[in-house]
């Protein structure tokens, strides 16, 4: 036997290229900085004594971050490439945790949130052109695999979150600010694999390449818009809001609340691992009909229920789950020659959803607590506004599933259902 023969026989070794663990633990550490801030909130409000309102515009102000950063991420990633892209957005997010723990006052640390926001849009684009350029192959399991770090690091996010904040550190507890530090210095790990990962370029000639101007004139872009942005609505808000209104609602411990978060990102992840090859199989429109329906249903009967349906919030986390990995397979197999322009508009877009729903949760909130407060007092009135704030969270995700039947329908027309 020859050496050809024995290079013949010997069976390849296989490996994860380096972009998969960019993709990989870029969406864990993204887990964690979007995740943290549900048992953080609570506290953030007591230190700076703000009411429900300001975290709203708070929470607001920060998507606006998010926004500006989807608005040139594109641009920036064109141009010089997705690894400075990836680099810039891992780095600035570990420097916002640094100056979210010198932040003294309110105005200092909405800065500094709203800087760290800006690393996570960027991150966001980041790892969406890259998944789409590196998920080829099984689209649909591939983009929920990935998403599933984003929802392990989102599952333990929650309990890390609160027993750090607890911990005692050189004779000071660490509270909110240091947990900030610690849970953001995460993004220096896969800086290292970006660093030496050679990453796929966009292969379409310029002559091939969707213009902006007519991916905006396709209908189905702009319900494609409508569906990403309502299922992220509903999943943020869940993540924001949840701790806090188990706390004060219902009178939950801190831990506890934090643990129900936790079992909400449980299901979450179990529900991009496993209903990915379910989306592949039924088509990407029939999973966003039915998910987005039972997560909008889950969350309203939770909340009208009480304290005794909570459990229907995990419910809600398996159906909220596929939405955005979905949406986004769903783009890069119908505009595989635009993908760039088209992720970057659709994220900047939902990202303008985000902050009106995100204010608009923190309105309807403070109003009803108003309302029902001086009607029946403030403790009943903090419950019915959380209900209420719920309710719409819920409403968000059944018009998800409303907005995704008008574009199969659509699609159906056009003999173009994906």
């Amino acid at each position: 036997m020859n050496i050809e023969t024995v290079q013949q026989v010997r069976p390849k070794r296989k490996y994860i290229p380096l972009p998969f663990l960019v993709i990989f633990i870029g969406y864990l550490v993204f887990g964690f900085s979007e995740n943290i801030k549900g048992p953080a909130i609570p506290r953030i409000q007591t230190d700076f004594a703000i009411d429900e309102l300001q975290i709203g515009m708070l929470l607001a102000f920060n998507s606006l971050g998010f926004l500006l950063a989807c608005s040139f991420t594109g641009v920036l990633t064109s141009r010089y490439g997705i690894k400075l892209s990836s680099l810039l957005a891992f780095g600035s997010m570990t420097a916002a945790g640094v100056f979210i723990y010198y932040s003294s006052h309110y105005f200092t640390f909405s800065l500094s949130y709203f800087f760290m926001y800006i690393g996570n849009g960027m991150l966001e684009i980041a790892l969406a052109i890259l998944a789409a350029r590196v998920f080829t192959k099984n689209t649909g399991f591939m983009m929920n695999l990935s998403h599933f770090f984003y929802g392990l690091s989102s599952t333990v996010a929650p309990i890390m979150a609160t027993g750090l904040m607890g911990m005692h550190v050189f004779g000071g507890e660490l509270g909110w600010r240091g947990m900030y530090v610690l849970m953001l210095s995460l993004c220096l790990i896969p800086m290292i694999p970006t660093i030496f990962s050679k990453f796929p370029e966009n292969n379409a000639t310029v002559e091939e390449r969707i213009p902006l101007k007519v991916y905006i004139k396709d209908p189905a872009a702009w319900f494609i818009i409508i569906i990403l942005s309502l299922g992220v609505i509903a999943e943020l808000s869940m993540a924001g809001w949840l701790v806090n209104f188990l706390e004060k609602s219902y009178h939950w411990s801190s831990t506890a609340s934090s643990a129900m978060l936790s079992v909400f990102f449980l299901c979450f992840m179990l529900g991009r691992l496993l209903l990915g090859v379910i989306t592949d199989k039924i088509g990407f429109m029939t999973s966003l009909i039915i998910f987005s329906a039972i997560a909008g249903i889950a969350t309203i009967l939770a909340t009208l229920i009480g304290s005794s349906g909570v459990w229907l919030f995990a419910l809600a986390g398996i159906g909220i789950a596929p939405i955005y990995p979905t949406v986004m397979a769903l783009l890069a197999k119908r505009y595989p020659n635009g993908i760039d322009a088209a992720i970057s508009f659709t994220v900047t877009l939902m990202g303008i959803a985000v902050v009106l729903g995100n204010f608009m949760i923190g309105a309807i909130i403070d109003f009803f607590k108003e309302w029902f407060s001086s009607l029946h007092g403030a403790e009943i009135g903090l419950t019915r506004g959380f209900q209420a704030g719920f309710i719409f969270i819920g409403l968000c995700a059944l018009l998800c599933s409303v907005a995704s039947v008008i574009l199969y329908r659509y699609l159906q027309r056009k003999n173009e259902v994906i």
